[in-house]
């Protein structure tokens, strides 16, 4: 029950303050058999409703691929967030609220939730930091595998933003809502609930984070609210949902490879960078939105962004249906292997947490190819499974299931 409401965010204070960030439970990891069951609900009411699932194979492989890449650093190092926390807690604080107050937790839930606008907002605004947000919205589906399909690169500039906190509120009571503010992102990443009636005037909802993740005209640079839309409506960038949303990226990446989908609008600022005159006009290059262009106000012009028609194809390669199966397959073999590795990070060797990250990788990578109908998919995914069968029979891999051992081999 604990961890059904901490995804909405209704863990009261008694049952969610603690003295140390030790006792603090890990509810984002805990939440996961929650993920599994609300995606399950998520595709059997959109079948039943209309009669088609609520997204793709080839796509949700690619957003739970990003979303494991995502969380690979934490595998090695603690959290960068809490890290900087706590070493400005114990060095500067001014005061110190106490951590059983009801005051002292509903101020952290505020101040968490406008970090996060300020944070989201910026990272729209100024491109290198776009560059790593973007990797949120290049799908063209809206589901609750969206909602998985995070950077590997954003967590290490976002710390920043919460820092000011860190002078006042303790570092336990900040890490609860770090992750209730997280979790409860997960949910509205979702076409299945329509309207809330009044509480769209508070929280964000699934109506209003469709519209942040469209790429209608309307939609772009709207609904930066983590878990209130409340800091939209006071700093006049909020939107109601209108016009049906197409979503994704104004300009698709067109990729399912979670490396590609990380590094390509790196690569394509460092290009601009060299390929724009004069040193000013380089530095706006990082620093401006993502639609500057020299001569242009700092976030571009609204006329440039392409027109919706209505008539917009989901990039959807052809693949046989055997195919997608032998993914599908493998993607869970993957995705077990993670979590055993989660579960034992504690017992390994260096070295065997680095080439059990590095095989996690290449899978990724290689199913993102496959779904792709890339022409050397196939030698590469060969080259996998020699390696996988190699350090399996070695003993660097293992699976939660003892009793799948023969199976994985075959």
């Amino acid at each position: 029950g604990q961890q059904l409401r901490a995804l909405f965010y209704a863990l009261p204070p008694g049952e969610s303050s603690f003295r140390s960030v030790e006792e603090v439970p890990d509810y984002v990891e805990k939440s996961i058999p929650f993920f599994i069951a609300f995606i399950g609900l998520e595709f059997a009411v959109s079948w039943v409703r209309k009669r088609k699932l609520s997204g793709r194979i080839n796509d949700g492989i690619s957003s739970l691929s990003l979303g494991i890449l995502s969380r690979l650093p934490d595998v090695l190092f603690r959290s960068v967030d809490l890290i900087s926390y706590i070493y400005v807690w114990n060095n500067y604080r001014l005061f110190e609220l106490p951590w059983d107050s009801p005051w002292t937790w509903y101020l952290t839930l505020l101040g968490v939730d406008f970090a996060y606008y300020c944070f989201h907002r910026i990272s729209h605004e100024v491109n290198i930091l776009w560059a790593a947000h973007q990797v949120h919205h290049s799908s063209e589906d809206y589901n609750l595998f969206t909602a998985l399909r995070q950077s590997v690169l954003q967590k290490y500039t976002s710390w920043i933003f919460n820092l000011p906190m860190a002078l006042f509120i303790p570092p336990s009571v900040f890490a609860v809502h770090l992750q209730f503010n997280l979790l409860y992102q997960f949910w509205i990443h979702t076409e299945v609930i329509t309207n809330l009636g009044p509480l769209e005037w508070i929280l964000n909802t699934p109506s209003h984070h469709r519209v942040h993740h469209g790429r209608n005209p309307y939609c772009i640079d709207k609904n930066y609210g983590g878990t209130l839309i409340i800091w939209d409506r006071i700093f006049g960038t909020f939107e109601a949902e209108d016009a049906k949303v197409v979503y994704g990226l104004t300009h698709p990446v067109n990729s399912f490879d979670p490396i590609m989908l990380q590094l390509r609008p790196l690569a394509h600022i460092w290009n601009t960078f060299w390929a724009t005159p004069g040193f000013c006009n380089k530095l706006s290059v990082i620093f401006k939105g993502p639609g500057w262009g020299p001569g242009k106000p700092r976030l571009g012009l609204p006329g440039e962004i392409p027109v919706i028609t209505g008539k917009e194809v989901p990039f959807n390669p052809s693949v046989p249906g055997y195919l997608n199966c032998y993914a599908v397959v493998h993607f869970a073999v993957i995705v077990d292997l993670y979590t055993e590795l989660l579960g034992t990070v504690t017992v390994l060797s260096q070295g065997t947490i680095l080439l059990r990250i590095g095989f996690i990788i290449l899978s990724l990578t290689s199913f993102g190819l496959l779904m792709e109908n890339r022409p050397k998919a196939g030698i590469l995914e060969i080259i996998r499974c020699l390696i996988f069968v190699g350090v399996y029979r070695l003993g660097y891999l293992r699976s939660q299931f003892s009793y799948l051992s023969y199976a994985y081999e075959v």
